[in-house]
């Protein structure tokens, strides 16, 4: 997805700014169309009302959507700061790029300034007869607004419960995945080259914040033939300014513009997006568990349900493909991806704070454990024996903080080795 699209999602003005465009450009032809057709026209499926009852209804309807978009607004703010406090500040994005809730904001200022823009059309006459085109399209206007608010009190109350809010996570994080995996088919691996000279050209970033996209093709058309590309960063990590951002090598000729060039092929941001970084997602999803297992909420339940819907998340993320560390371009071109998380590292973000909160709560331990189960379970069934090893460390560290942890009852303790013990099928395994 482009950085403007992205961008355009993640606004809570840009989609509210064109729905009231769009309510200036109806008020703006339904008073033409009334123009063309006449006042005294009749017209099928239209309203017919004297001007007076028009200018009540218009005046009317502007100050009712008005006050609606103030509640509206208030309302979207109280569920900001309600999923920043009960969940993590990470998860108000979900909130703020609901379609829903834009369109409903967009729909209520631009029906007002229909209303209010149709009201110079009316007659002063109080007998004649209002438009009949405009005052139809402020009453389904109307009509459509109440539908929508109503749909979006439903949403509200819906996306606060914690597992649509987990689940609209990982469904974002589910096609960041396929993204990635669609590109990694379509990139060509390259076989690493030797350390790269003396003489080369550090690029540098120049500015700081978080790196969200960094596209290899971009990267690639940017810089000459046989030219090698190492990128010293990776998408989601935080780069300072005047950080090195790319290494390149033999130096070409318009150093200047090809560094220029290659700036411009790494997007920037002052806050942390999920454009291409699933482990954001992967953030967000631990957050909220973390939060859960605090004592200030303690509500192991939710952690649970965040466990669950992570070990969906790792599933899918174990099949995928790893991308290539170092990718072929066109006519000798080279580009070196050191940096990126491998899948052991995804393990490792998933399970380690989380294993480490949830000492204290044997249901939740119980919950990790069948889910690291299931994993290392899918690891065999799709060729991967190279997870396992590391999945298998979770359990392992976290039956040892169990077994060291003081007033567990034995009873729960037996339950406990009992569900991480069959994970490992194979005798080999309790050695890793």
């Amino acid at each position: 997805m482009s950085t403007a699209l992205y961008n355009f999602r993640e606004s809570l003005f840009a989609l509210p700014a064109l729905v009231l465009l769009g309510g200036i450009v109806l008020a703006e032809v339904t008073a033409y169309l009334d123009d063309v057709l006449g006042v005294d026209t009749s017209l099928p499926l239209t309203v017919e009302m004297n001007s007076n009852a028009a200018i009540w209804l218009l005046s009317t309807v502007a100050g009712a959507t008005i006050t609606t978009a103030g509640v509206v607004f208030s309302l979207t703010v109280v569920s900001l700061q309600l999923a920043s406090s009960q969940f993590s500040p990470r998860v108000m994005r979900s909130f703020i790029r609901d379609r829903l809730s834009q369109t409903v904001i967009g729909l209520l200022v631009g029906t007002f300034v229909f209303c209010v823009l149709t009201l110079r059309h009316i007659s002063g006459d109080p007998m004649s007869n209002a438009p009949r085109v405009s005052m139809t399209a402020a009453i389904v206007l109307a009509v459509a607004t109440v539908l929508l608010i109503i749909a979006y009190l439903n949403r509200l109350a819906y996306g606060l419960q914690v597992g649509e809010v987990v689940r609209n996570i990982a469904e974002e994080a589910d096609e960041v995945i396929e993204e990635q995996a669609r590109q990694t088919r379509a990139e060509t691996p390259a076989p690493h080259p030797e350390k790269h000279p003396g003489e080369h050209l550090a690029v540098r970033a120049e500015s700081d914040g978080w790196v969200t996209q960094a596209a290899s093709r971009y990267i690639l058309a940017a810089v000459p033939p046989e030219t090698v590309v190492r990128l010293e960063t990776r998408t989601g990590a935080y780069i300072h300014r005047g950080e090195v951002l790319m290494t390149l090598w033999p130096v070409p000729p318009d150093a200047d513009r090809v560094e220029r060039k290659l700036q411009a092929t790494v997007e920037v941001a002052v806050i942390r997006t999920m454009q291409q970084d699933i482990d954001f997602g992967i953030r967000q999803l631990v957050d909220i568990a973390l939060r859960a297992l605090s004592p200030a909420v303690n509500d192991p339940t939710t952690a649970d349900d965040v466990v669950l819907r992570l070990g969906s998340l790792m599933r899918r993320l174990l099949s995928a493909e790893v991308p290539p560390q170092s990718v072929c371009g066109p006519d000798g071109r080279i580009l070196l991806r050191p940096w990126e998380l491998s899948h052991d590292e995804y393990i490792a973000h998933a399970f380690d704070q989380i294993r480490q909160s949830s000492v204290g709560q044997p249901q939740v331990v119980a919950t990790v454990l069948r889910v690291l189960r299931m994993l290392i379970e899918h690891a065999r069934n799709v060729d991967h024996e190279e997870y396992i090893a590391p999945l298998r460390r979770q359990i392992r560290l976290l039956m040892d903080a169990m077994e060291a942890r003081s007033g567990l009852h034995p009873a729960d303790l037996d339950r406990l080795r009992a569900i991480s013990e069959e994970t490992a099928t194979d005798p080999a395994e309790h050695d890793v």
